[in-house]
């Protein structure tokens, strides 16, 4: 459902941290969490009466909305950049 493997985890922070051990920068917290997003979106599809489910993807929404505007407030060029990366808001 939500969660993602250790080596998409890996990936993601390879390409969006500074290191492979820097998990957590803003970018690389946004970028996890819209993977587990991405998934359980498409868990939600199918399943459309798992409410507990569709709880937990509300609050990651919310806590990627909250990372991406500290991230705004700090650095607009880098998030710009990340928005435009992962196809967050288009």
């Amino acid at each position: 459902m939500a969660t993602i493997t250790k080596e998409k985890s890996a990936e993601l922070t390879a390409k969006f941290g500074a290191n492979e051990q820097d998990t957590g920068s803003v970018r690389v917290q946004v970028a996890i969490l819209t993977e587990k997003i991405k998934n359980l979106t498409e868990h939600a599809k199918t399943h459309r009466k798992d409410f507990h489910s569709l709880r937990g993807l509300t609050a990651m929404v919310a806590k990627r909305k909250t990372l991406l505007k500290f991230y705004a407030s700090n650095d607009i060029e880098g998030y710009r950049a990340i928005i435009k990366e992962l196809g967050i808001r288009g």
